[in-house]
């Protein structure tokens, strides 16, 4: 469905739980979902070329409107041709709106109605983030999806153990992100004016289910083109993610697309498209990919550890990636430790095939009729142990 720059067909649902198979159009292709979105935030996907990229399955990137405007500024990027010509990537482009960004500055930001004060990390300047600057930066990148600004808060245990009695503060926070998270859509909704650009809407509340009902209604109403569910995996419990994931879901119409933000273990990848969601976006692959690490089917492999020192064996033996049929263990323990930029690309490249030969797999078994939900579908997947 959709009247504008995009469109979302629904084309199976699962036989069992609510995932189900579909199809986005955009200005610059379609891809099926669910779909994994690698992470480009400066305009590139660290470690690897749009050729790669689409080598190792990318169907859609995203980019970060908070760093892009900073450094080179949207309007260099707008004068060059937009971000698919920048970059050189030809497909699909999400951007997201930089309020992640903005609350993970923590010390050097101020928020207030109008939108975000912030000094930036790399000179110090300060800006302002509003509601409309946010759609104008987004405007001049030239994405075909994009986000409302949003304010995201973390959970409040993050950082320590967690009382008995919960602080009452934290709710009347989350109520007060959760309406000022509202209010902004509502502006970028009235700032949105390019044609070309379908507009996200961001369900808020916190770790509070009510709260994630009352924000899903609320922001479907306004009739965006899909919505994004934010402010998880910032330090919660998993289960509690969880929670009011399907919170946030049950009042999310069928018709429209649902991301994820931000989510991406592979178990969290699988058990969420079974609760519904048909878009992620993470940097776990390329980050840990930097850090030594990769995810196979067989579980997750550090290549640092000494007992890959003279492992002939490939990173995995059921992978087709030309990182796994070119290269052993042992050598790719060598360029880590001898801190080779190859190592980085190596790792990258095997992990974002991973990644989207696993969703790859989930859209086959729902186009074929055999997926059962996360429990019983026969998919490879490593343990959770995502740590460097």
């Amino acid at each position: 469905m959709g009247d504008g720059p995009l469109s979302f067909e629904v084309l199976r649902k699962a036989e069992s739980g609510r995932a189900r198979l579909g199809r986005i159009q955009t200005p610059h292709g379609a891809f099926e979902t669910p779909v994994f979105m690698p992470v480009g935030t400066r305009a590139t996907v660290k470690a690897m070329t749009p050729d790669e990229l689409r080598e190792v399955g990318t169907e859609i990137v995203l980019a970060n409107t908070f760093h892009l405007m900073l450094r080179p500024g949207a309007a260099v990027v707008r004068d060059l041709g937009g971000l698919h010509r920048f970059m050189n990537w030809p497909g699909p482009i999400l951007t997201d709106s930089g309020g992640f960004q903005v609350f993970s500055l923590a010390e050097l930001r101020k928020v207030a109605e109008d939108g975000v004060t912030f000094q930036s990390p790399l000179d110090g300047a300060t800006h302002h983030l509003s509601p409309e600057r946010a759609m104008e930066v987004q405007s001049d990148l030239g994405g075909d999806i994009v986000m409302v600004l949003d304010e995201c808060i973390p959970y409040p245990g993050c950082t320590g153990i967690l009382p008995v009695v919960p602080d009452p503060s934290w709710r009347d926070r989350a109520h007060q992100a959760m309406e000022r998270t509202l209010a902004w859509a509502q502006r970028c909704l009235r700032a949105a004016n390019d044609p070309r650009q379908a507009v996200f809407g961001i369900v808020q509340g916190g770790m509070f289910a009510d709260l994630r009902r009352e924000s899903a209604q609320r922001t479907v109403a306004m009739d965006f083109a899909g919505y994004g569910v934010g402010g998880l995996s910032v330090g919660e419990p998993r289960a509690l993610m969880f929670e009011m994931l399907d919170a946030s879901l049950a009042a999310l119409p069928e018709a429209k697309p649902r991301h994820l933000m931000g989510v991406g273990t592979p178990h969290d990848i699988v058990r969420t498209i079974d609760a519904g969601v048909d878009m992620f976006d993470c940097v776990l692959p390329t980050r840990n990919a930097r850090n030594g690490l990769a995810f196979t089917a067989e579980g997750v492999v550090k290549v640092k550890h000494a007992c890959h020192t003279a492992d002939r064996e490939p990173l995995s033996a059921s992978c087709s990636c030309s990182t796994c049929r070119g290269y052993s263990r042992a050598y790719l323990r060598h360029l880590y430790l001898s801190n080779e930029i190859l190592s980085a690309r190596l790792l990258t490249y095997h992990n974002l095939y991973y990644f989207h030969s696993l969703v790859r797999a989930v859209r086959e078994a729902i186009r074929d009729g055999r997926w059962r939900g996360v429990e019983t579908e026969n998919l490879p997947l490593p343990p959770d142990d995502a740590s460097s």
